[in-house]
């Protein structure tokens, strides 16, 4: 049975997948699983993961046919998880290594008095390593200005390191969620915020990958721009639903 279940989207990290499993493993965490969301990745991510759930149960994947970007694969994650009524709790999570899968007890033990706890990088001071500093400047900016322009109460609405209730999962208008990259991040805690849950940041240490390539790309960047002030609107019209 699963309580708990781990969404990871790949795209070719045959590289880090194997050695970020065994972490996760290591922690015996009771009742929890691991969905890897691959997007046919030509280095065999998929095929491997396709093999390795064939001899460990609490590992599965989710194959799609090609590159679709991250906020869709969290989201047929998150459906993946619905139609399972044992899992109560589902986490984002990067595959480089970038997550500490050390802090996941931690989300576990602070997800039972709250409905949203989100890894933030900015809480204590910057906790950032291994990031140049114009990387730095572009996320730290992005935080600040979308926390002006919507009024959310969070130091790193761009993180993807969090763990979700259930209930939370049960009301997002997951086919209405078109977003990818921060910007996803920032509509999913955005409208988490508006239908009224307890949301909680805590801090983690953000390490960039040593393994693969990054997926960031300047449309992202600029999708994120105009998102926000999109959020602010609906905000004011009250567009988003309630609980």
């Amino acid at each position: 049975m699963l309580e708990a279940l781990i969404v990871i989207p790949t795209y070719n990290e045959r590289d880090n997948i194997e050695v970020l499993l065994e972490r996760i493993f290591d922690l015996a965490i009771p009742d929890l699983g691991v969905l890897v969301v691959d997007d046919n990745s030509p280095d065999g991510t998929g095929k491997f993961i396709e093999e390795l759930s064939k001899t460990n149960s609490s590992v599965h994947v989710l194959h799609r046919t090609a590159k679709l970007g991250l906020g869709s694969a969290y989201i047929a994650g998150f459906k993946w998880a619905l139609e399972r009524p044992d899992i109560k709790y589902v986490f984002e999570m990067d595959a480089d290594f970038s997550h500490d899968p050390a802090a996941l007890p931690g989300f576990l033990d602070e997800i039972q008095n709250q409905d949203l706890v989100l890894g933030s990088r900015y809480l204590d001071g910057i906790t950032v390593v291994n990031w140049p500093l114009s990387r730095l400047v572009l996320s730290v900016g992005a935080n600040i200005y979308t926390r002006i322009i919507t009024g959310m109460p969070l130091k790193d609405a761009t993180g993807g390191f969090k763990c979700f209730r259930r209930e939370v999962l049960e009301s997002l208008p997951l086919d209405k969620i078109k977003s990818d990259g921060y910007s996803f991040q920032i509509e999913v805690n955005f409208i988490v915020w508006k239908n009224g849950f307890r949301m909680k940041e805590i801090p983690i240490v953000f390490v960039d990958r040593t393994a693969g390539t990054s997926k960031m790309s300047r449309r992202i960047v600029w999708e994120a721009v105009f998102l926000v002030w999109k959020l602010r609107i609906d905000s004011i019209l009250n567009r988003y639903p309630k609980k």
